[in-house]
């Protein structure tokens, strides 16, 4: 079974990749290294388990050449930050959703029909019961991240319809863990890298979200994927409760050893335009199918604390 990777260089792309090829898989990656780093699957190239094309999903002849001969795509590939949409409008437009067209339609003239693809609970809005299942709607995202990702999510089940594609789609919490390059934790250590003696929280620190450790993503990706044959397999992935970001700043400046730093708000109940203060995915559907988390969010964040904290070397 050969298996494609977009954004196989990435954070949840490369832990993904080292799941997939212990399952036997053999994996072809497309990345355009913008977020993602080759020396986070540089052992698999080098073994020969993993063909690597440094393309862009923007480009149709790039993702042409990268679909051929394969049996699965897995779509992780997008903007990383959220936040980047605030200030560049067409970012989410070209690398989520013209990029999945352009992923799509390739698929289509190569015979490529199964693919999964990586969203985010983003795309439920603000208003949503917590925790949300995947039953609710109309999702109504507040971010332009958030809109590609929905807007993914009907290219692709349109191409199931038109096309006899298959999809399993995943809703995300907010995912992280060893390797991750942006995100809360990874922002509040580099901070006080930077400055030991404060902290700089954007909002009020009562924002409060699910968080789930990346492995336990990868895998559940895998066992839903393996597992659900519908034609359209829609999940939420994700913990079984929320941690706030005042929580995570004190256990980031804990483990850091920097108790002494002064933690600065700097107000508002959002901490940027298009912040969600509040987020909790229903996983009742995902463990329902067997598969169960271990970590609550709490302990996913003081996990990836210490993980980023020896891998940045403070």
């Amino acid at each position: 079974m050969r298996a494609l990777v977009t954004g196989g260089a990435g954070f949840i792309g490369s832990h993904l990749i080292d799941a997939l090829i212990a399952s036997g898989y053999k994996v072809r990656v497309i990345d355009n290294l913008s977020s993602g780093k080759l020396e986070f699957i540089s052992t698999h190239i080098e073994n020969g388990d993993l063909e690597f094309y440094e393309g862009d999903l923007t480009s149709i002849s790039d993702v042409n050449k990268a679909t051929k001969g394969v049996d699965c795509v897995f779509h992780l590939a997008a903007n990383p930050d959220i936040r980047l949409g605030t200030r560049v409008t067409d970012t989410d437009l070209k690398q989520g959703t013209i990029a999945t067209y352009n992923l799509l339609e390739s698929m289509r003239i190569n015979g490529v029909k199964k693919i999964a693809f990586a969203s985010s609970s983003v795309v439920y809005g603000e208003d949503a019961p917590l925790p949300t299942p995947e039953s609710y709607g109309p999702c109504l995202p507040i971010s332009l991240y958030g809109a590609s990702k929905l807007a993914c999510e009907g290219l692709i089940t349109s191409w199931a319809g038109t096309f006899d594609f298959q999809a399993w789609i995943f809703r995300f919490a907010n995912i992280i863990g060893e390797r991750g390059t942006h995100g809360v934790i990874f922002d509040f250590i580099h901070k006080l890298k930077n400055d030991n003696s404060r902290l700089e929280v954007l909002g009020n620190g009562l924002q409060e979200k699910s968080y789930m450790e990346v492995k336990e993503c990868v895998n559940a990706i895998l066992h839903v994927y393996k597992t659900q044959n519908k034609q359209i397999n829609l999940f939420n992935l994700g913990s079984h409760d929320t941690c706030s970001v005042k929580r995570i700043a004190e256990i980031v400046t804990e483990e850091t050893g920097y108790n002494n730093a002064k933690i600065e708000y700097t107000g508002g109940s959002r901490g940027w335009a298009g912040d969600i203060p509040r987020a909790r995915l229903g996983i009742g559907k995902m463990l329902s199918t067997g598969y169960a988390v271990e970590y609550n969010s709490e302990a996913a964040v003081r996990y990836t604390a210490r993980s980023l904290i020896n891998e940045i070397g403070l």
